[in-house]
C-alpha cells in the first residue's frame, strides 16, 4: 500500500532534496508550498505541490489540508527576519498541524527543527535568532506530548556541500551537515518505526544514515 505523505514547506531547500527520495521509495508526496510559481519546482522531483498558506489556516482547515495522509512532514519556516511571522509560522502553524494531524488520523509526524532547540537553546533576547529557537522549542515541546509517531531530526548547521551519506548522531556540539544528508535522514526515518519517540540530533559523520538513525 502507497504511503501517503504531506510535506509542509515544499519548496525549501531540504525538502526539494527529499521530495524524489520519498518519490522513489514508492510514497505519493504532496508537498504544500505558498509561492504558485514554485508549482513546477515540486513537480520536477515527482512531488505534487499543492498551494496554501499554512499560516493564515485555521484548525479546521488545517485539518482538511492534513486529511488522507499518512505521514505528516514539516519542513517549512518562516526564514528569519520578522519575529511575529516566525512565531505565526514556525511555533503557532505547526503547532496546528499537529493538531490536525491527531484529529485527521495522520499519525506518523517528522519534524525538522535543528541542532539546539529545546527550552535551554541559550540565545539571548536581542539576538535575531531567538524568536525563531523560541518558536522552536514551543514546537517541539507539543510535539512530544502529542498523541502522535513522532521523530524530532534536528540537524546542525546546514550546508550546500555534496551529501555523503554518513552522519554522526552522538555528538554533543553541533558542527555541520550537507542538506542532501538532512533530506536522506528525512527519507530514512520515514521508513524506520525505531526512529518514532525519538529527537535525533546529527552532524556530518562516518556512519551509514541508516545504520546512524536506527538507534
Amino acid at each position: 500500500m502507497t504511503t501517503r505523505i504531506l510535506l509542509i514547506g515544499g519548496h525549501g531547500k531540504v525538502a526539494l532534496l527529499t521530495e524524489p527520495l520519498l518519490v522513489e521509495a514508492g510514497h505519493h508526496v504532496t508537498a504544500v508550498i505558498r509561492n504558485p510559481d514554485h508549482e513546477a519546482d515540486v513537480e520536477a522531483t515527482g512531488a505534487t505541490p499543492l498551494v496554501a498558506d499554512v499560516q493564515s489556516f485555521d484548525a479546521e482547515q488545517m485539518r482538511n489540508l492534513v486529511s488522507g495522509n499518512d505521514v505528516v512532514i514539516w519542513s517549512a519556516g518562516a526564514g528569519g527576519g520578522d519575529p511575529e511571522r516566525t512565531y505565526a509560522v514556525d511555533r503557532d502553524a505547526a503547532i496546528r498541524s499537529m493538531d490536525a494531524a491527531v484529529a485527521a488520523g495522520a499519525r506518523r509526524y517528522l519534524m525538522v527543527s535543528y541542532f539546539g532547540a529545546g527550552p535551554d537553546h541559550g540565545v539571548p533576547e536581542d539576538n535575531a535568532f531567538f524568536a525563531y529557537a523560541e518558536a522552536k522549542a514551543a514546537a517541539d515541546e507539543h510535539l512530544r506530548s502529542a498523541d502522535l509517531d513522532w521523530t524530532i531530526l534536528a540537524p546542525s548547521a546546514l550546508t550546500l556541500d555534496d551529501g555523503t551519506g554518513m552522519i554522526d548522531t552522538t555528538a554533543e556540539e553541533a558542527d555541520s551537515v550537507p542538506r542532501a544528508d538532512v533530506a536522506a535522514v528525512i527519507a530514512a526515518a520515514v521508513a524506520d518505526d525505531a526512529t518514532i519517540g525519538r529527537t535525533i540530533r546529527f552532524n556530518s559523520g562516518e556512519t551509514p544514515v541508516a545504520e546512524a538513525i536506527s538507534g
